[in-house]
């Protein structure tokens, strides 16, 4: 709910006969009905400095006081029946090969509907009923994670040990983690390293960037797989091991070097891409896959190596510019 509080309102003469809730929905921009009728319930709408009810009938010339905000109970993780495609699975850990366009856990969003719904945590509960605790009620067995529009592999802890050995693997660059992205542009170099700091974009916070000083360390090692010149619009495919595991790294890394992952909009891909005369082509995701995984198992310390190729939408965008 925007504004300093206490918000002051004068019912104008329009506002006769309107029930509270159905006004106060009206001028406060951005709060839903529900939430309206939970500030007039905890007593935080004051009509003429007295308690009001949400049906209360106005008549014009009020005096509408909102004295305080709605906490929300704490979010936590609900089950829900989602497929999963589950790679490997035992009772310390399972690997999952999420989908493009699934969370991986619910975000600090308005509503509850909007924070915990459809989520890879949601699906989890579901499948495995008993994840690790160290993530929080709302990332139950989350050791670490893909961007909503990024497929592939994902290590999931199903106890707090693992959790913890997992983790310290990941810590000490011991994960092997493997992707394959689509970019625009032809990368000259054949192999190259990436060690630019990461930190938050001041100005788009939804981004990140590596022109500040002082950002987290980040390294990205990327070779060429083909490079792809489709009737002049040119692409290269680039497999991708990384380090570090920052948010947006392999995204906002190569749109560093002016080679923006195919669909990454946030980090100056096109919408579209035109091949010769044809119609153009949209990618409703990043052209970004986490292929493999390899790391040892927390408990036996056994090597464990796991791989999946390329999804059909993606497949088959190859092939629409390939061919």
């Amino acid at each position: 709910m925007p504004g300093q509080l206490p918000i002051s309102i004068v019912v104008a003469a329009d506002g006769a006969g309107k029930r509270l809730d159905q006004f106060l929905v009206g001028h406060l921009s951005e709060t839903s009905r529900a939430r309206v009728q939970q500030l007039i319930a905890e007593q935080k709408v004051l009509v003429n400095d007295v308690a009001a009810k949400p049906s209360q009938r106005l008549r014009g010339g009020e005096k509408i006081a909102v004295v305080g905000s709605v906490r929300p109970a704490p979010l936590r993780a609900i089950a829900e029946e989602i497929p999963l495609d589950i790679v490997y699975e035992d009772d310390d850990l399972a690997v999952i090969n999420k989908p493009a366009g699934m969370m991986v856990h619910a975000g600090a969003g308005a509503t509850e509907d909007q924070r915990n719904r459809g989520t890879l945590v949601n699906a989890l509960l579901h499948h495995f009923k008993a994840l690790s605790g160290i993530g929080g009620e709302l990332r139950p067995g989350i050791v670490h994670r893909l961007d909503k529009a990024t497929s592939g592999l994902i290590l999931v802890a199903k106890n707090d040990e693992a959790h913890r050995r997992l983790a310290a693997q990941f810590v000490h660059h011991k994960v092997k983690k493997t992707y394959i992205a689509l970019v625009h542009g032809q990368v000259n170099k054949h192999r190259g390293t990436i060690a630019s700091g990461i930190s938050r974009d001041r100005v788009r916070r939804t981004r990140m960037t590596t022109r500040r000083e002082g950002g987290r360390s980040a390294v990205t090692r990327y070779a060429v797989q083909e490079r792809i010149d489709a009737k002049g619009s040119k692409f290269t495919l680039l497999e991708i091991q990384i380090d570090t595991g920052r948010t947006h790294q392999i995204r906002v890394h190569l749109a560093s070097l002016g080679h923006p992952v195919v669909g990454d909009t946030l980090y100056g891909a096109p919408r579209e891409v035109r091949i010769g005369g044809a119609y153009p082509l949209s990618l409703q995701r990043n052209f970004l896959h986490a292929t493999a995984l390899q790391f040892q198992h927390p408990r036996t310390g056994a090597q464990l190596s796991f791989s999946r190729s390329l999804p059909a939408e993606l497949q088959d965008f190859l092939c629409r510019i390939s061919g």
